[in-house]
């Protein structure tokens, strides 16, 4: 069936904010949709609140709404651009979700829009736990024993016939979000009550215990013709019991039998036809039984899954460009591949590698959070990799983490094999490890089977990673043969040094003069059946390279590697506009990444892929083969955040031309000392510091700056290890804490700086190409300095900044980017602080604020920089249009307003004990990902932040305020406005005291830790958790959070409430609640800039 004639334009729907459960992989598929409806020439309205990811770029939608994805606003749009349909399955559950609240509302039906891709009965069938329940029975496949329940008292009743231990899990979440096993009464009301508050629809599926059984996935296409096809099978390392994106994954799957596999398949074909899936894809998962074989499907999700991309990078089949293609009325075998030219899509993808992907996770980040792996997932990236065979894929992902301990090791072990056994039987993200340092203590493959529940094939593969390393290190010398012995199963130069006692460089060495070097292998969907026309590549140590030779000026990009707190898809952003720019102006752009998840990592991104680790060892053998034909121009190392960087001295070592700011340039700036000699010669300042590597170098400089201070690890992003040290005796525990992590040492100082308090905290992007200094765009923090950028909603343009301070820090950068000798991205932050400006940090490189600043004042920032470091002047960029002859320093009064909000995880860690980690924020970023909203005031662009960051703010109800002494006076006027909005407001003894006097009245409420007693009524805690309070305002008191503040905090994130633990927050706030109109008003990107240009007509 050819493509449909009566839809012309679509409403795509994205994922809004990267949370955990819902990253930057709905981010690849809904671009990968927008680029091919564009092709078919559809007209695009986009809507999607995140501005870090390229989707929300102009150029990818005919219209672009960074707006909440509530149904208001879906509304609002619809009524504004009429689209012919909506396609809700690329934008995964939050977009699912929003569609299906415009269906029940009538919305869809009002104004003639249809869904596409997939229909709100067939939704309704996969989402809905019951009726999937009912029709997997009827498709002739088992199901675990269960029963719905809505109310604790259901559930309590129904675990007395299932029996302990049960899986808890809540109707349309993601990233089992709410789900867990619970072992007794106790946990399984603790998680029923959190599982029926996260369910939308207030319901919980509780099922029978399948822990241990062994866990699969089936992605699968259909069409409206009924073909169907496999595009892939995923296999779980951890059995049943940690979440999918939890564990690691192979693929194809390795441990099932033809007929096993072929049961599955059948299955699966079943459950899609049955639920109606009949325009795009569905992920479906199953468990199996080790020792009986019993097959259950576990859930499906009607839509394109977390796993699709990884399916998708696995098989080299682009799952979301053909669900969109399918939405529009093709069949697949009317869909040509584009790797093959000449097979259909409904031709299976065959696989003769290995792909294995891993978690990366940021207990790091919440250091009281219990780190043990459930159903509730808690990573927040991954990594894949290929090889051709498992251990080799398995040694290249796990050293793709970048994570110190993440991969195999042959040193010193303290426990025995006995206590690394019983280490491993709690998954952790550690687990890995400790199997390996477990069997390598003389565990057997059974003891580690009975403990772990991981399947003995895997077992022995990682046995077997002990051998050859036994082999390499036992063996008289390192020949050709031992050599390529440990090199097919994926051992790294770092590894191997490390067995013989030696350097990496002398092995690198040793490898290359023996002509032992890895050759490259292509992703074709057809093991070799069909010749492949797209250069997607793998290493591996086989005798034939399949990368054609070119000869063109060629630029190597170095992407971000995974997803993490603190480097994020901002990164991605900047990599993939680079490879755009660079493309277009006539180079050859090469990418390396190892990230599954995003659009850098397409196969039509850059000329060439690959996917390979981002490590010193992988890059320079991928650079090697590229130097093999055309001309290598050079490498950009800035735009990968740390990764990247962290790699350009040791590539300059090697002889590798590094394009834009020089290694040296970027170690100016990380350099204490350097860094003063150049704030002295451009006449700036800094706060009093010093460096130190130990713990008694600190203490003497803490001493002398004076208490507080603000301590910070060098080479870190997203402010990794950075905290506010009141007194000698915190400083002693923040070095034992630590300690573990190895991030301060004598090749790793620790900056000590004079922690200023009450200063305004001002972020800077710009561009310098050795001669001119072009202004991204000047940001002003809401939150006061000490809350990290990432984590700190900001405005642009500020709001409260005079013109002379905006003045004067334009200066300063363009003296600082002189100074370092910058060529391309400079990210500056300062603090104004009793009316003097200092400088915090310099950052000569892409920053995470590029994607907001570009969309906020349509200044294609990434592009321009990637052309500078390739040589081009600002004088030509602008002359050519690739950016606006007024930069950003001062933008016209009328422009609109965007405020940038962090979303945080905080309800997705817990305790060992079950409470929520403390969502105070701090210097160390903790945020996952971000919103934007963008209006033509401060307070509406506000409102619509909290809007698509939380849900917005309530308009009326209860307001608990505790705040301490030093905010009594500033919190005076927010909270008389509060008061006269009509709300009502309850505080504790010392705050209700301080409002009183200024004629506020508020009720007092006992403080958590206060005796109980029924004549003293509930704590403010119980008031919390019993519904009663709508906006909490609590600001810590002085060095941490004391026991009031954490539990009321907790409490508060438990039962998604708006918290706000800064005053300027609250200020925001109020204004924001006084603007809000009562139909939103929404205005596209691509309208704004229309005003622009007409504006500088």
């Amino acid at each position: 069936m050819p493509k449909r004639e009566d839809i012309s334009s679509v409403l795509v729907i994205g994922s809004g904010p990267i949370v955990i459960g819902q990253a930057a992989e709905f981010d690849y598929s809904g671009t990968q949709a927008c680029r091919v409806l564009r092709e078919e020439g559809i007209r695009v309205i986009l809507v999607n609140s995140n501005p870090a990811t390229i989707m929300t770029d102009p150029g990818f939608a005919d219209q672009t709404y960074i707006e909440p994805i509530t149904t208001a606003v879906l509304e609002a749009i619809i009524i504004k651009e009429k689209p012919d349909a909506i396609l809700p399955t690329l934008g995964g559950q939050t977009a699912l979700n929003a569609a299906m609240a415009l269906h029940t509302e009538g919305i869809l039906a009002k104004y003639g829009v249809e869904l596409i891709g997939a229909s709100f009965e067939a939704i309704q069938r996969g989402e809905d736990r019951q009726i999937f329940k009912d029709l997997v029975i009827e498709s002739g496949a088992d199901v675990a024993r269960s029963a719905i329940a809505t109310t604790v008292e259901e559930a309590i009743s129904f675990a007395e016939d299932l029996g302990y231990p049960l899986v808890i899990r809540p109707s349309y979440t993601m990233g089992g979000l709410g789900s867990g096993f619970a072992h007794d009464r106790a946990e399984l009301v603790r998680m029923v009550s959190d599982g029926l508050h996260q369910s939308p629809t207030t319901e919980v599926l509780l099922e029978e215990s399948i822990l241990g059984w062994k866990e699969y996935e089936l992605e699968l296409m259909r069409d409206s013709a009924d073909n169907t096809v496999v595009v892939c099978s995923i296999e779980n390392v951890d059995p049943v019991g940690v979440h999918t994106g939890d564990s690691i994954t192979v693929a194809p799957a390795l441990t099932l039998t033809d007929r096993e596999y072929q049961k599955l398949r059948d299955i699966g074909i079943e459950i899609i036809r049955l639920v109606g899936v009949d325009t795009g894809g569905c992920n479906i998962q199953f468990a199996i039984e080790p020792t009986t074989g019993r097959v259950i499907v576990i859930e499906m999700n009607p839509r394109v899954s977390r796993s699709s991309a990884l399916a998708s990078k696995a098989t080299g089949f682009p799952i979301a460009k053909i669900a969109a293609k399918l939405a529009l009325g093709y069949r697949l075998d009317e869909i040509p591949n584009d790797i093959t030219k000449v097979t259909p899509a409904s031709f299976e993808p065959t696989l003769d590698y290995v792909v294995v992907k891993v978690p990366r996770f940021a207990f790091e980040k919440f250091p009281l959070a219990d780190r043990t792996l459930t159903t509730t997932m808690k990573s927040v990236g991954e990594a894949m990799a290929l090889g051709r065979n498992f251990s080799q894929a398995l040694n290249k992902a796990l050293r793709s983490l970048e994570q110190r301990g993440s991969s195999f090791h042959w040193g010193s072990q303290e426990k025995s094999a006995k206590e690394l056994v019983t280490l491993s039987r709690i998954p952790t993200d550690g687990r890995i490890v400790a199997v390996q340092q477990a069997l390598r203590a003389g565990a057997t493959v059974e003891d580690l089977y009975a403990a772990t529940g991981i399947d003995p094939w895997f077992l022995d593969q990682i046995s077997l990673i002990n051998e050859v390393a036994s082999d390499v290190q036992s063996a008289p010398e390192l020949t050709l043969e031992v050599l390529r012995w440990a090199k097919e199963h994926g051992l790294s130069d770092v590894q191997i040094a490390q067995l013989r006692g030696v350097d990496e460089a002398d092995v690198r060495a040793l490898r290359h003069s023996l002509d032992l070097r890895p050759v490259y292998k292509t992703v074709d969907t057809c093991a070799g059946e069909f010749p492949a026309y797209t250069p997607y590549h793998y290493s591996s140590y086989d005798t034939s390279s399949e990368v054609a030779a070119s000869d063109k000026t060629k630029v190597v990009i170095l992407g971000s590697g995974p997803n993490r707190i603190g480097q994020g898809i901002e990164f991605d952003y900047s990599c993939v506009h680079a490879a755009f720019a660079l493309q277009d102006a006539g180079y050859e752009t090469i990418m390396i990444n190892c990230n599954p998840e995003t659009v850098s990592t397409d196969y039509d991104t850059s000329d060439r892929l690959y996917f390979e680790p981002l490590t010193l060892e992988d890059v320079l053998e991928v650079i090697h083969q590229e130097s093999q034909s055309g001309t290598l121009l050079g490498v950009l190392v800035q735009l990968g955040g740390q990764t990247a960087l962290g790699l350009a001295k040791g590539l300059e070592h090697a002889g590798v031309p590094i394009l834009g700011t020089t290694p040296d340039a970027i170690d100016l700036a990380e350099e204490r000392g350097s860094f003063a000699r150049i704030l002295d010669e451009a006449g700036l300042v800094a706060p009093k510091n010093g460096t130190a590597t130990t713990l008694d170098e600190a203490v003497g400089i803490a001493a002398d700056i004076g208490y507080p201070v603000l301590v910070r690890p060098s080479y870190v992003l997203g402010g990794r290890g950075m905290e506010i040290v009141y007194d000698q005796l915190s400083l002693v525990d923040y070095f034992a804490r630590i300690e573990e992590f190895a991030i301060v040492g004598p090749d790793a100082p620790l900056l000590v700086d004079r922690f200023l308090d009450d200063a305004v905290e001002i972020d800077v992007d710009a561009l310098y190409d050795g001669h001119q200094l072009y202004i991204g765009g000047v940001m002003e923090h809401i939150e006061e300095a000490g809350i990290h950028s990432g984590d700190s909603a900001c405005t642009l343009p500020p709001v409260t900044l005079g013109r002379d301070v905006v003045e004067q820090v334009c200066a300063a950068v363009e003296k600082l980017a002189e100074g370092i000798g910058v060529r391309g991205l400079l990210n500056v932050q300062f603090a104004v602080a009793a009316g003097v400006l200092y400088v915090l940090e310099a950052n000569p490189r892409a920053s995470r604020t590029v994607p907001f600043v570009s969309k906020a004042l349509g200044i294609q920032l990434a592009r321009a920089a990637a052309l500078v470091m390739a040589g081009s002047s600002i004088e030509s960029l602008i002359a050519s249009g690739v950016i606006p002859a007024i930069d950003g320093r001062r933008p016209p009064l009328d422009s609109p307003v965007a405020v940038k909000e962090a979303v945080l995880p905080f309800k997705r860690f817990r305790t060992p004990a079950g409470d929520i980690v403390d969502s105070i924020l701090g210097p160390e970023m903790r945020s996952t990902g971000e919103v934007m909203g963008i209006d033509s005031t401060f307070p509406k662009a506000f409102a619509k932040s909290q809007d698509a960051a939380y849900g917005g703010l309530p308009q009326s109800g209860t307001v608990f305020v505790s705040v301490a002494d030093r905010d009594k006076r500033s919190v005076i006027l927010p909270i008389l406005r509060l008061s006269q909005l009509g709300f009502h407001l309850i505080a504790t003894e010392g705050t209700a005291e301080t409002l009183a006097r200024y004629g506020i009245h508020a009720e007092v409420v006992r403080k958590h830790t206060e005796a109980s007693g029924e004549e003293k009524g509930p704590s403010v805690v119980d008031l919390i958790q019993q519904d009663k309070i709508d906006i909490v305002i609590n600001t810590p008191r002085g060095r941490s959070a004391r026991a009031d503040g954490y539990e009321i905090r907790t409490a508060t994130v438990a039962a998604d409430k708006a918290l706000f633990t800064t005053i300027a927050q609250v200020g925001a706030a109020v204004a924001s609640m006084e603007q809000r109109p009562e139909t939103p008003e929404v205005t596209s990107l691509q309208d704004y800039q229309r005003r622009r240009e007409e504006l500088q007509r």
